[in-house]
């Protein structure tokens, strides 16, 4: 099992759920986030005057998937969030040691 973290921005959310749902993942978990990478934020303007914008909103999207599916996974992420401009995210990948589904005491594979 694997465990997989994306940092996408925050239009680009329904249009991934959408793509992910076809590849049978069933559940993920969506968090809002700001950060910052190469971009260093950026310049806005507001009433003339110009400012520095630290922090730009994202969304973390958490995923635990099968091994089968995980390339498949990684890939349609990054096709279906990719607009091909700066700060489009990050996908990190984590091996998965269990997983367990509270309600029925279901590990690992079967929790999913």
């Amino acid at each position: 099992m694997k465990y997989i973290v994306a940092v996408i921005k925050p239009f680009k959310l329904d249009a991934v759920r959408e793509a992910l749902t076809p590849l049978g993942v069933q559940g993920l978990t969506v968090s809002e986030v700001k950060g910052f990478g190469r971009q260093k934020g950026q310049k806005e303007i507001y009433r003339g005057a110009e400012y520095l914008v630290s922090f730009l909103p994202k969304v973390k999207i958490e995923i635990a998937v099968d091994d089968s599916i995980v390339d498949q996974v990684v890939e349609t992420i990054t096709a279906t969030a990719r607009t091909d401009q700066i700060g489009d995210g990050k996908i990190f990948v984590f091996d998965l040691q269990g997983a367990v589904r509270i309600r029925t005491g279901e590990r690992d594979g079967e929790a999913l």
